[in-house]
């Protein structure tokens, strides 16, 4: 099998293109995708293919949307030969604070189709590919603790989505196991803001007091653990659900300033 590809939703800014410049440096075909911003997606694609000499494209979709789904694998069979390496990175988020029932309809909808549907559609779709080549990888985002399926205070949808999809990550990876594809989870620490696209060399000139190792956690922090579930070498780490927190807990962070600012 020649270079590889990778398909990373959402890839166009924050933890998606922080990850697709690290799989890029290390020679991965890349697929960018995006759902608005076009300009942004094209401008790094071009920027990823004439820095590193691989094949870097951007692919417009809605994840949450099936069809679309459709139309981003059929695009990397036309171009490449499928997907090799399906990161799940894009997954919608609430910001407001709300209890579950002051969810709409439509926003419960939007956020289980972009953050757990969207998982299954895209790698359905990829498998056959993968199965072709006996050999894959599909890596997921959680948050932290979420293979305990805790309770998130005013993120239910967002929880409830995530949850299921590291049940599914799980699953993936018992019964794609013989076919030489492994999935994995990852749950990053509260990377926010700026930090998203920043590097660790960055980070290690500021400190931070919530993390116990002293630092804000980075997009580069999540990348060298995709890069390494992607290799070669990770074929024996399937069905995991790692955490990439510093040391922090995030949860419990989170949950109590939530609570206390809607108290």
């Amino acid at each position: 099998m020649g270079r590889k590809t990778v398909l990373i939703t959402g890839g166009s800014r924050g933890i998606g293109k922080r990850t697709a410049i690290r799989l890029a440096e290390q020679g991965y075909d890349m697929m960018i995708n995006y759902r608005s911003s076009q300009a942004d997606a094209e401008k790094f694609a071009q920027e990823l293919s004439k820095m590193f000499g691989v094949q870097a494209v951007a692919v417009r979709g809605d994840i949450s949307n099936k069809e679309d789904c459709d139309n981003i694998i059929q695009a990397s069979s036309e171009i490449f030969d499928g997907v090799d390496i399906l990161i799940h990175n894009a997954g919608p988020y609430v910001s407001m604070r709300k209890t579950m029932d002051e969810y709409t309809w439509d926003e419960w909808q939007y956020m289980i189709n972009g953050n757990l549907n969207s998982a299954f559609y895209l790698t359905k779709l990829a498998l056959p590919y993968m199965r072709k080549k006996q050999w894959g990888r599909v890596i997921t985002f959680g948050y932290d603790r979420v293979e305990t399926a805790p309770g998130w205070i005013y993120r239910s949808a967002f929880a409830a989505a995530k949850a299921g999809l590291a049940s599914l990550t799980r699953t993936i990876s018992l019964e794609e196991a013989k076919n030489g594809i492994t999935a994995n989870m990852i749950c990053p620490g509260d990377i926010a803001g700026r930090w998203k696209e920043e590097t660790i060399a960055e980070a290690r000139s500021e400190s931070s007091s919530p993390v116990p190792i002293g630092r804000p956690g980075t997009g580069e922090d999540l990348a060298r653990v995709v890069s390494f579930l992607a290799s070669e070498d990770a074929d024996f780490i399937t069905g995991s659900v790692i955490p990439v927190t510093g040391g922090q807990d995030v949860l419990g962070k989170i949950y109590r300033y939530d609570y206390d600012n809607r108290m």
